[in-house]
């Protein structure tokens, strides 16, 4: 038998409908195993978990059968307790399968601690941008009769302090400042 009248014959059309048939079946068969294992069309509604505690927020995770997983803490807000949550992801609201992981950043307990520049013998003009651009607040100024008009001195909490000790970000640093007069 050619092969021309092979394609042509009854045998070869039986055999290829039949082929089609269980391509179709088998298409239809495992779209429906997809649908069930997967749970099409079930979504779990992520709950907002902005400000609430670690163990609430274990809590209302396990209730919408959700985990959650603790990324690093971001910098301190006081806005929130400490070790709240203070930012997630996916956000609030978003549709989800369940078992999914949610994104956790915790307020850590206090702001972190930065090292008090070296701004000894400058003048407030210098002093003051550097204190700021580190996220320190400048606090008292107290101008003393002194030949330049350098900072003589820091303190914090009215103990001196030394450049290089560590601070917790915002803490007021007062200055001691030499006015130039003698």
């Amino acid at each position: 038998m050619s092969i021309v009248k092979f394609f042509t014959s009854k045998v070869f059309f039986k055999q290829l409908a039949l082929a089609i048939i269980a391509l179709v079946i088998l298409c239809f068969v495992i779209l429906k195993w997809l649908n069930i294992t997967t749970n099409h069309n079930e979504f779990v509604v992520v709950p907002d978990l902005k400000g609430k505690s670690l163990a609430t927020v274990e809590i209302e995770l396990n209730d919408n059968d959700l985990k959650m997983e603790i990324q690093d803490s971001a910098n301190f807000n006081p806005k929130y307790p400490k070790y709240a949550v203070i930012e997630q992801n996916p956000v609030a609201g978003a549709k989800v399968k369940e078992n999914r992981k949610i994104y956790l950043i915790l307020n850590p307990s206090d702001y972190r601690k930065v090292a008090v520049p070296n701004i000894l013998n400058r003048t407030f003009r210098q002093a003051k941008p550097t204190l700021e651009a580190l996220e320190f607040n400048v606090g008292e100024i107290t101008y003393k009769d002194a030949i330049g008009e350098g900072v003589m001195s820091m303190s914090y909490k009215d103990k001196p302090l030394k450049p290089g000790t560590l601070l917790p970000l915002t803490s007021k640093i007062d200055l001691v400042v030499g006015n130039g007069k003698l």
